[in-house]
């Protein structure tokens, strides 16, 4: 077998649920045009809310990823969502299962919450009608794992298979640890990313009373506002986002379409508060020089930087410091976006669809704007791709993702080279 060393990781497809589309090139072309999905909530009353915005997936049915309609009634919308990105994935790669060993196909699909809505539903009906009257399948529904064990299940993958669970780095963390399950040796294809269905009444009345949201109910489209002086919070968002990451002679054996080669992971904590950042970024500084470390690469080689840039009034200025402290001169050469300010903050999904952008601006050779950045916070003086996309080479980028709880992710993926 390979040494660790010798097996190399590349992504080969991408599936998604989001507010701006339910596959990678819809997504993208949204993401180019500067189109935001943030709108007023339509789910459930609002009127009575701080918070009455969000980024919504409308008009969704999850149909075609699941065996039956029944399975569909037996889940929660986390994971519709996450079953549907597997599939999308699946389809976007071109992998015939029928022509792979799935016991070396694996699942890391991780969710920050879980089902939400499930638990608030089968509260109410154990309120109002008593214990006998809540559902069998309460548990298997709102359980956070099971987005990745439904899509096992559905698809006989007999590989690795659990569900990360950080906060906001959820979905890098599965990205970073399913690259590490195939650089090891232990399965030759892993399905990686996440999936968050928040947007009920218990998640926006929970985070709204955190004062973490932003409350510009006015005007929805200029909510999320990342490094921009009048940023008031993050705008919460709901989908999934799923890449098939392929060991390399694997995907080369059938011929497969190469989005980028994964080269580095970052994993540490802050261990400084409860939801607050290491107010200088040094446990995401560390983060970031770990997996630059693993990627062979230094500071000055990366291009482009998708930013965690929540839009909330301590988090982005974090994340500019760790980025000046890491990249010295360099932070003022290359590029850096928050691509949240479109799609919304999608919790323990937010890594793979940030992911799942990397891979396609890498693919057009285009930096993703950041909307909203008028009038940028005088520490934010990078070149942050206000409002307007950038066509510029990207050989190397990474993706952010910090969580609640201090954790920190970081992944580096690089233009591949036969």
């Amino acid at each position: 077998m390979s040494s660790w060393s010798d097996r190399r990781v590349v992504v080969t497809g991408i599936g998604c649920v989001s507010s701006l589309g339910n596959d990678a090139d819809t997504l993208w072309k949204n993401i180019v045009a500067g189109a935001c999905g943030i709108d007023r909530i339509t789910a459930f009353d609002v009127s009575a809310y701080d918070c009455r915005i969000a980024a919504e997936v409308k008009d969704f049915d999850p149909t075609p990823a699941f065996p039956n309609p029944k399975e569909i009634r037996r889940t929660d919308r986390f994971s519709h969502f996450g079953v549907y990105a597997g599939w999308g994935a699946l389809k976007d790669s071109g992998l015939d299962l029928e022509k792979v060993n799935r016991d070396e196909v694996g699942v890391f699909m991780g969710s920050g919450i879980g089902g939400l809505k499930t638990t608030e539903d089968q509260h109410v009906v154990l309120l109002n009608k008593g214990p006998s009257r809540v559902s069998p399948f309460m548990i298997p529904m709102l359980i956070l794992n099971m987005a990745s064990g439904l899509f096992s299940l559905y698809y006989r993958l007999r590989g690795p298979n659990f569900s990360t669970c950080s906060a906001c780095a959820t979905a890098t963390h599965a990205l970073g640890e399913a690259w590490a399950t195939i650089k090891r040796g232990d399965a030759s294809v892993m399905f990686a990313g996440g999936s968050e269905a928040t947007i009920v009444p218990l998640g926006i009345s929970g985070f709204a009373a955190m004062r973490a949201m932003s409350t510009r109910n006015d005007d929805p489209k200029k909510s999320c506002r990342p490094f921009d002086k009048d940023r008031d919070g993050f705008v919460m968002g709901e989908g999934a986002a799923v890449v098939v990451l392929e060991e390399l002679e694997h995907a080369k054996k059938r011929g497969a379409r190469i989005y980028c080669e994964l080269v580095g992971y970052g994993n540490t904590a802050d261990a400084n508060h409860m939801t607050a950042p290491d107010p200088e970024g040094e446990g995401a500084a560390r983060a970031m020089r770990m997996a630059l470390r693993h990627a062979q690469l230094r500071p000055d080689q990366v291009d482009y930087i998708n930013c965690h840039a929540t839009s909330t009034p301590v988090g982005d200025l974090c994340e500019i410091r760790m980025i000046k402290h890491v990249f010295g001169d360099h932070a003022y050469k290359l590029a850096a976006s928050g691509t949240k300010s479109m799609t919304g903050h999608m919790l323990g999904a937010a890594g793979a669809i940030e992911m799942a952008i990397c891979c396609k601006a890498m693919e057009a050779q285009v930096a993703p704007p950041t909307i909203n950045l008028d009038n940028p916070d005088p520490e934010a003086d990078l070149n942050l791709v206000a409002n307007t996309p950038q066509e510029r080479r990207i050989d190397v980028f990474t993706n952010n993702s910090f969580g609640f709880g201090g954790h920190n992710a970081i992944v580096i993926g690089r233009r591949f080279q036969g």
